[in-house]
């Protein structure tokens, strides 16, 4: 037979069982007198204290994380403002941001307005405003940046070539300018 009682005490006999759902139970969900949700403030705050180095661009919009140990082969990435590997992605995409990480590798095209290496990138890169390449970064192939910062031990190989935000826009959107 049920008690009445619980682990931490009577249970009102005049309120029913809430639901176990984060949206109904503050004690699940943490909610304090405010209505601030403080167990998510606080694993955010553990989650942004516990990385090396926080993220140097706003990010806002849609975001894709390809995470340690995951393969991503054969796709094409499409709506995605910023692509985080931490893993392996072989794609063709075309994004506002890229951050790959010190283990991640990406392989394939990629269209990008500010591209973040710290780990690898081979093949076709077309940077639109920044490229930056940290210590443990290593690029290859054919790379087509607006402005390039490289930190000492970072590596940049292939067909390399500088040029504007306006010449490295696609040839599509310059058609639409055109017609507009």
């Amino acid at each position: 037979m049920l008690r009445s009682d619980t682990l931490f005490g009577k249970r009102d006999n005049n309120t029913p069982n809430p639901p176990l759902s984060t949206t109904n139970s503050s004690v699940l969900s943490g909610t304090n007198a405010n209505g601030a949700n403080s167990a998510s403030n606080a694993f955010n705050k553990n989650a942004l204290n516990s990385n090396q180095q926080a993220p140097s661009t706003n990010e806002v919009g849609s975001k894709l994380i390809v995470g340690p140990n995951i393969k991503l082969k054969g796709v094409e990435i499409t709506d995605c403002d910023t692509l985080v590997v931490e893993g392996f992605v072989e794609a063709t995409m075309d994004s506002r941001v890229i951050q790959i990480a010190k283990e991640g590798s990406f392989k394939g095209s990629a269209g990008i307005d500010i591209a973040e290496i710290h780990g690898e990138f081979d093949g076709d890169l077309t940077v639109r405003q920044k490229l930056v390449i940290y210590a443990t970064g290593r690029v290859s192939g054919k790379i087509r940046y607006g402005h390039v910062v490289i930190e000492e031990g970072g590596q940049l190989s292939g067909d390399v070539q500088v040029g504007t935000g306006a010449s490295l826009s696609p040839p599509k959107m310059a058609a639409v300018a055109k017609n507009g």
